[in-house]
């Protein structure tokens, strides 16, 4: 009786709302890997990784004309992680993942509060992460213009993490969530414009991060420490030839007054498109480093909120929760495409590494990575099956603290992730 009741309302509100718009839909992403160097490198000593994860999302959508709202409930599972007959989840990874609405004010102005993901160009500084199964969102209030094609997004955000709603005057506004720039306050302003061959965007971002004096056990709040990241992202795409060009500055501060200023990142990325069933990438890009090498100062650039698996190699050795002040990164690839079918693709990478400053045995050089994913869509559903290669330099070894004579001979990770995304409901109308 349940299931026809939910069929009854559903119906109800497809002919109650002439202008309305229902859908609703999921997500099934199992992903199986073996770690066995992913991240960092991996001693001889220790065992390989080897597990399986599983992403489930259920999405709403409700459009008129007025307003859009949207729902995405998630759930990150691990196999075997909760005992036989469990109770409750025992990772507790239950969550509203996006739970927004967009209010149309006209004239090309909205608004879109609430949480959602924060995504621009290349998902340098902004993305929502999808390659992780958790993903990333933003609790925030957007005002959104659009006219043809520039657009304006300005975005606030302020946190908290208390749950006591009378507790408001008591807590104040102190902010204990801490860890991979987690903020108190961000604001920032997005701009864009398109042109026929060419478009370019304008990023202006500030966060304010919660300062601490004390220990962790009896911690207490002192001020705001603000960091500002601004720059631009430009594209030229003319017949087979595309060229992308990311040039962002950081200044401010970092949490507990750490003094940023001479912070860069810039990155430059050619596209070829040999043939239709080729295309040919190269491309480099240079993040700076810490040169004080203090504890109150640092020139070292962090993408702070972007995709970064998406960059600097698909091992995650560099900006995935890793490398925040560290000797920067000089990364230079050339990647090729290659369409094996209407339906299947080969992508194959190599990047070579090396630090922006030197290590303190004067070493420079990190080493070289290949990256391969074969990717194909079936009826219904995805798959993707990748492997990936680490070949370490010295510097590597240094980096991150493991010798040479410790690690274990191969530094590899693969991977196979199936996808599938049912529609399950929709009253709009199919061409």
């Amino acid at each position: 009786m349940k299931k026809q009741h939910i069929i009854i309302i559903l119906l109800f509100l497809s002919v109650k709302y002439t202008y309305a718009q229902f859908t609703l839909d999921g997500q099934f992403r199992p992903r199986t890997e073996y770690r066995n160097g992913f991240g960092s490198i991996i001693p001889d000593a220790s065992d390989p990784g080897f597990a399986i994860s599983t992403r489930a999302r259920l999405n709403a959508g409700f459009d008129t004309e007025t307003y859009q709202f949207y729902l995405s409930l998630q759930d990150v599972m691990v196999w075997g992680e909760n005992r036989q007959i469990l109770p409750d989840d025992q990772n507790d990874s239950f969550a509203v993942f996006e739970a927004w609405a967009n209010i149309n004010l006209g004239k090309g102005w909205s608004t879109k509060l609430g949480r959602q993901v924060i995504s621009y160009d290349d998902q340098r500084i902004f993305g929502g992460l999808d390659w992780a199964q958790q993903g990333r969102n933003h609790d925030a209030a957007l005002i959104k213009y659009q006219k043809e094609k520039f657009i304006l997004d300005i975005g606030l955000a302020f946190s908290q993490d208390f749950d006591n709603p009378t507790g408001f005057q008591s807590a104040g506004t102190a902010y204990n969530t801490t860890g991979f720039f987690t903020y108190k306050t961000m604001q920032y302003a997005y701009l864009k414009q398109k042109w026929e061959k060419f478009s370019g965007s304008l990023l202006l971002l500030n966060n304010g991060f919660q300062n601490f004096t004390g220990t962790d056990d009896a911690r207490t709040a002192d001020g705001t420490s603000n960091l500002q990241t601004l720059g631009t992202h430009l594209e030229y795409k003319s017949g087979s030839f595309g060229a992308a060009l990311n040039a962002f500055l950081q200044t401010g501060e970092r949490q507990n007054s750490v003094n940023v200023g001479g912070a860069y990142l810039v990155g430059l990325d050619l596209t070829y498109k040999a043939s239709n069933k080729v295309g040919l990438g190269l491309g480099a890009e240079i993040i700076s480093g810490n040169k004080t090498n203090t504890t109150d100062k640092t020139e070292a650039f962090f993408p702070l909120y972007g995709t970064n698996h998406k960059f600097n190699g698909f091992m995650d050795y560099f900006y995935v929760g890793n490398h925040a002040n560290s000797i920067g990164l000089f990364d230079m690839h050339a990647s090729a495409n290659f369409k094996l079918g209407d339906t299947s693709n080969l992508l194959v990478k190599v990047l070579n590494f090396s630090g922006d400053q030197e290590l303190p045995s004067g070493e420079k050089s990190l080493g070289t990575e290949v990256d391969m994913v074969f990717s194909k869509k079936f009826k219904g559903y995805g798959l993707a099956i990748g492997y990936s290669h680490l070949f370490a330099s010295d510097g590597m070894y240094e980096l991150k603290g493991v010798t040479k004579d410790d690690a274990a001979s191969s530094q590899n990770w693969a991977w196979v992730q199936l996808t599938i995304k049912p529609q399950l409901f929709s009253t709009k109308k199919t061409e």
